[in-house]
């Protein structure tokens, strides 16, 4: 009698998400005969739409040539390392220690194409000090229009602009050890941790809540439902009824603001 063979890696990864084989599948395979510490198949195989997961969650950041499906190759890389170098001893769990790497990887992958020419980090660098003598001078930050006009450039350029400093910026937004963003944890609650973090958070939010209420409220709103709410930039746009294009435009303005509000206090502090 002839026997049913267990499908393989990749025959199963091609039902995640209703995808049909990608180079995750590529990857996974690539693993068998590399499995040192006891990671099977069948821990490794759940984790796949997480790696989906987190890679969704980047998705605004991406810069062409990168792709969604760079980013999840990237992530599945980062698993398979993950069940290679896992370690049951030190008294983690896979899917945690998993995590980790998986999110590490995509991190890594945006980082290598976030990296900018020095002529646009020069004019990052230029609206960032400029913005800064305008909220210094005015007790505002300027709106885009304003900081477009003082700079001598299209309110698209100033945009653009928004976004690529969002791209360079995105490792500092994003926790590698939490499921959230570093700033969905600020407008959460803060879990317990030791007093002077405690206060240094304290003085952090603060802050962060009085450069939030300098916010327009249609950003204010793009600001809470994408980390408070979690929404992704398509839901939030159904919700306001404007096109997703406009969210990331208004997101990374957002990002902008908060950034030369934050930066002058930290230069203060």
């Amino acid at each position: 009698m002839k026997t049913t063979q267990p499908a393989t890696i990749k025959q199963q990864t091609s039902n995640i998400d209703n995808q049909p084989s990608t180079p995750s599948a590529v990857a996974l395979q690539a693993y068998q005969g590399h499995r040192t510490r006891g990671v099977g198949q069948d821990e490794i195989l759940p984790l796949l739409p997480l790696v989906r997961k987190i890679a969704r969650r980047a998705v605004s950041y991406l810069k062409p040539p990168l792709s969604f499906e760079d980013l999840v190759s990237a992530g599945t890389v980062g698993l398979l390392k993950a069940a290679r170098d896992f370690d049951a001893s030190q008294g983690a769990e896979f899917k945690t220690y998993a995590y980790i790497r998986i999110k590490g990887a995509v991190l890594d992958e945006l980082r290598r194409a976030s990296l900018l020419p020095s002529g646009v980090n020069r004019q990052i660098r230029r609206a960032l000090e400029t913005s800064r003598q305008i909220a210094e001078q005015t007790g505002t930050p300027p709106t885009d229009e304003e900081l477009a006009e003082t700079l001598g450039i299209p309110v698209a350029e100033v945009y653009a602009l928004f976004e690529s400093a969002r791209a360079r910026h995105f490792v500092s937004l994003e926790a590698l050890h939490e499921e959230q963003p570093a700033l969905a944890g600020l407008l959460a609650t803060a879990p317990t941790e030791a007093p002077h973090r405690l206060l240094e958070k304290a003085e952090l939010i603060e802050e962060l809540t009085q450069a939030l209420q300098e916010l327009d409220e249609r950003r204010l709103q793009i600001i809470v439902l994408y980390y408070q709410q979690h929404l992704t930039m398509k839901q939030i746009a159904e919700v306001l009824e404007i096109t997703e294009s406009r969210v990331s435009q208004l997101h990374a303005s957002a990002l902008f603001c908060l950034s030369v509000r934050l930066e002058s206090w930290k230069d203060d502090g």
